[in-house]
């Protein structure tokens, strides 16, 4: 617990209002993918002005998630909370209000804000949830990760079916919201800022946010820029330099944003990139599924020419409801035996999932079982991830360190969103103008592909966990050995 606040009596409220707040920001990122070209048809925009409705909100969160982590080590988890579902409010309000694409941009930044909450509902978790609870707690609110996306592929389905006004998915959005504030400010413990002192780092801030906006940007439009123009090219070119940069500042930095030292623990490291991994994943699954069913049958030669609504509630709901079951799962996998070995259980489980979808996706049936497989590995991994950073950071960087680690999951989504864009414009068929089979073969192989080097590095990471070092004197900033063991 944190020195000068009270946990509730029962963490079932406390759970339940992280879990809400944790899932409305993953819906966030998936919500708007079923409806993008009915926003192109309401608002007479070409499909690349639409994009920017994706990316807008892809960058905001990448800028916006560390340094809300950081605000929440220092001045109070529940307050940055609410900051970030306020921000989330106005900009679903925003959206639900407009009909202009300019406006409906801005509001999508806004609403990236709301990405910052998990990592710091995680540190709310660890500072108020019982040490021999924490585990499980952990896993359910990572668990909303998998489910709110999944979730929010649905509720935009249901919402835009036929010829409804894709403003009624930002309604609900709107209402949602609500009720995560209410509940945040009613279950969720103040204070939690005791152990961070100082200020933020906001040149580190700045140089973090700008060097992932190099490597985002041109993974989200470089499909509508072309993978080989000078705009993409450029970007990338510049990002391993932006970063180069951070890292010499923040060596430099009284109070860094980020401790780099953090960065090269093994443990952390590896979780990262399993972090990377599984969100490219994730999104492979999301997209791979949901484009491959509504593929007509007739001309494509394959898929099940489902509509939206189709598509959400017949096959993507199932994995969603199965990682609800798998989420309490890997929190007695964890408990039980460690992180690491949740973590490549999830990589193998994500192996099985994916390759059965490479291999057989000729019916609904086998569709199904193979994403419903993968959908309970990523819950799964979710679930360890968590467990892997507090073992390695010390308590004052729980929430930076949790922002890192959703950072690269934003990261391996957008990755595969490029990925997916790439693979199927390069299988697409003259005579049809759909892509082939064989590009959805290869999105759902390189997902699996994920999955087997997950499980790999999993294996890599140390079985015996850091042992706490001794505590900080009081006004300094804990080092990296200063940790809780899960």
């Amino acid at each position: 617990m944190t020195e000068g606040s009270s946990p509730p009596r029962s963490t079932g409220p406390l759970l339940t209002a992280l879990c809400v707040a944790g899932m409305l920001a993953a819906t966030m990122q998936t919500a708007v993918i079923p409806i993008l070209g009915r926003i192109g048809e309401q608002t007479g925009a070409g499909d690349t002005a639409v994009s920017w409705i994706v990316t807008a909100n892809l960058l905001s969160s990448a800028v916006s998630t560390p340094l809300f982590g950081r605000l929440g080590d220092l001045r109070g988890k529940r307050n940055a909370i609410q900051v970030c579902l306020a921000l989330m409010l106005a900009g679903s309000v925003l959206a639900a209000i407009t009909t202009s694409l300019p406006l409906l941009i801005v509001a999508r930044v806004l609403q990236g804000a709301v990405t910052g909450v998990f990592p710091l509902a995680l540190s709310v978790a660890r500072d108020a949830v019982a040490k021999e609870k924490l585990t499980g707690a952990m896993a359910l609110i990572s668990a909303t990760l998998s489910v709110g996306g999944s979730l929010g592929l649905v509720a935009a389905g249901v919402l835009a079916s036929g010829d409804s006004d894709y403003r009624n998915v930002f309604w609900l959005a709107s209402a949602v919201g609500v009720l995560a504030i209410a509940a945040v400010a009613a279950w969720v413990p103040g204070g939690g800022a005791e152990h961070g002192r100082g200020s933020v780092d906001w040149p580190g801030a700045g140089l973090l946010g700008g060097a992932l906006v190099l490597v985002l940007l041109p993974l989200s439009q470089g499909d509508s820029w072309g993978w080989g123009s000078p705009a993409t090219i450029t970007l990338f070119v510049l990002s391993p330099f932006a970063f180069l940069v951070w890292v010499l500042v923040e060596r430099r930095a009284a109070a860094p944003l980020v401790d780099v030292g953090m960065l090269t623990h093994r443990t952390f490291a590896l979780t990262n990139v399993g972090a990377v991994l599984m969100g490219f994943a994730m999104f492979g699954l999301y997209l791979g599924t949901s484009m491959f069913v509504q593929m007509p049958t007739g001309r494509a030669g394959y898929g099940f020419s489902a509509s939206v609504l189709s598509a959400a509630t017949v096959y993507l709901l199932p994995p969603a409801l199965i990682s609800l079951v798998a989420a309490p799962m890997g929190g007695i996998l964890v408990k039980r035996f460690s992180g690491r070995t949740g973590l490549a259980v999830a990589g193998t489980a994500a192996l099985v999932g994916f390759g059965s979808l490479t291999l057989w996706h000729g019916s609904t049936a086998a569709v199904i079982t193979g994403a419903v497989i993968a959908g309970g590995a990523l819950s799964l991994a979710y679930a360890a991830m968590p467990a892997l950073v507090v073992q390695s950071v010390p308590l004052s960087r729980t929430g930076i360190a949790n922002s890192i680690n959703s950072i690269g999951r934003s990261v391996g989504a957008s990755a595969a969103g490029a990925v997916v864009a790439a693979v199927l414009a390069a299988t697409t068929k003259d005579s049809t103008g759909l892509p082939g089979e064989s590009g959805f073969v290869w999105v759902f192989g390189l997902s699996a592909g994920a999955g087997a080097l997950t499980a790999l590095g999993a294996l890599l990471i140390s079985r015996t966990p850091p042992r706490p070092g001794p505590a900080a004197p009081s006004g300094t900033t804990p080092r990296v050995e200063e940790r809780r063991p899960v």
